[in-house]
Formats: structure tokens, sequence, C-alpha cells
């Protein structure tokens, strides 16, 4: 009798186990543990050069955080694309061209009412060596890598400055390189076009400030944006990260900086290139 006491408890026991739902564990600000919550109140965003590459990375970004996107890109078949795939909408403009960039912008501010972010991303790169290099390679580089952030930085402190209700949340995030401060022979049109990118973004922090925009750069190290097969073992190895870098590594941090929370971070170059400019090297 005892024996049959004791089963049969010990049974009622593990069905009672089996079928306790446990309490998740709890941060102590009542968060389910191992998830992190960002509140991103939906922005309105415009990304230079947004068709393929790093820029459209950012722009899936933003638009997944569930901001309103508008990109540019002189590449209309795969800026047709990126719009099918991301709901954005698509600019086809050639930002060396400042009077259709400055209608672009325009437009969207008119459609929108305002402009939140500005993310400028359009470059362009190619090997000269330098006694073949022409005046006019060296100018059409800085036409298109340099100048247009000038052109739209201009345009959003003259449109905050017209408006009576002052919009008390604006960012700018200019991409600029590791060339700008490390390079190799002709590169000198590109490597002057970034470096030009990371001093212009700490100008401008100051001339933007009294509408409460805040500008940075993000130079970016290696980023790959074709197929993982076409990177070798050794490529991934020689960086401190273990690995190439990716489109997203460039467009989480657009995200990040763009917090309202990130106010704090202003005038900066942020480096991201798996700490390869950190790194000691001699042949």
């Amino acid at each position: 009798m005892a024996d049959n006491y004791l089963e049969n408890k010990m049974e009622e026991h593990r069905r009672n186990a089996s079928a306790k739902k446990y309490r998740p564990r709890l941060t102590p600000t009542g968060q389910k543990a191992g998830h992190l919550y960002i509140k991103y109140p939906p922005k309105r965003v415009f990304v230079s050069g947004g068709a393929s590459g790093i820029g459209k990375a950012i722009v899936k970004a933003f638009c997944n955080a569930g901001c309103q996107v508008a990109f540019c890109d002189i590449d209309a078949k795969n800026g047709n694309l990126t719009a099918q795939e991301t709901g954005a909408r698509f600019l086809h403009i050639d930002v060396a061209d400042v009077q259709a960039l400055e209608a672009g912008l325009q437009h969207i501010a008119d459609t929108w009412g305002d402009i939140d972010i500005i993310i400028n991303n359009a470059g362009t790169f190619s090997y000269t060596p330098l006694t073949d290099c022409t005046v006019e390679q060296f100018d059409k580089t800085l036409a298109i890598n340099l100048r247009p952030i000038f052109i739209t930085a201009r345009f959003l402190g003259r449109l905050r400055k017209s408006k009576q209700a002052a919009n008390s949340y604006g960012r700018i995030i200019n991409i600029s390189s590791t060339r700008a401060i490390m390079s190799e022979s002709g590169t000198e049109p590109y490597s002057a076009s970034k470096g030009g990118i990371t001093a212009l973004t700490h100008a401008l922090t100051a001339s933007l400030s009294e509408f409460s925009i805040t500008v940075n750069c993000i130079s970016p190290g290696w980023i790959h944006t074709g197929k993982p097969q076409e990177l070798r073992p050794e490529d991934h190895l020689q960086h401190p990260s273990k690995r190439v870098g990716n489109p997203d590594d460039i467009a989480r941090a657009c995200l990040w900086l763009s917090m309202e929370e990130n106010g704090f971070i202003n005038g900066e170059n942020i480096v991201i290139d798996g700490g390869m400019t950190r790194k000691m090297q001699y042949i």
C-alpha cells in the first residue's frame, strides 16, 4: 500500500511538472531577458547613392525601421529594383548635377514637409596613376563624392531656417572612407574627396547646430558588396575581427547614429573597418 501511494504521488508530481508553465525571466525593467527594445519613431530619410551596395543596405534598414525613405542614384535599373523591394521612393538623379540634386531635395521636402535625416553615400572610385590623372578626373571625383554633401547640408539648413516651427531633431551622416587617413598610389582624387568629407563634417557640425542637426561621418574599410564566395580565407583572416565587412555593418551604424538618444555624438568620424587601421604592418 505504501509503495503504491509513493508511486502515485511521484506520477502526479511528474504530470504537474510537465504541465507547469514557467514565467519567463524578466530584467529589472520588466523586459524579457535576451531581448533589446529600441524606440525608433518614424523619420523622413533621404539617402544618396541608394540603389546598390552600402546605400541599398541603408535604405532597407531605415525602411525596416518604419521610416519614410527616399533615395537617389544615377543607376536607374537598380534604383527601381531597390524601390520595388523596399517601398522607398526612387529619384533618378546624378548628384554631380547641382540643379537636379536641389530639385530632388525640394520635391521631397514639399511632399513630406521636412527632412529629418540625410545620408550622403553616393561616390565614385577609380585607380589612376598620378602622372596619368587629369584635372578633369580630379574635379569629377570631387563633384560626385564631396560637393553634394555641401549641397544637401546647405539645403537642409536653409529649409530649417525658412520654417516658423522649429524641428528639434536632425541628422546628417556622411559616408567617408578609411582612405581619408591612409592611402596607396593612384588614389589621389578619391583620397582627397574622402579627406574633404571628414573635414567638411566637423565644419557643418558647427554651422548646423542652431537647427538641432548633428553631423557625423562613417569611414568604412573593406566592405564587400558582392557574393561571399568571391572572398578568400586570407581576406577575412587579415582583419583583427577575422572577417571582411558587409553593407549591413554600415547600415546599423547609421541607424544607431540616428537614434534620438544619440544626439550627443556630433562632429565625429567613426571608423568601421574590422580594426585594420589599428593594425601595425611591415613588409
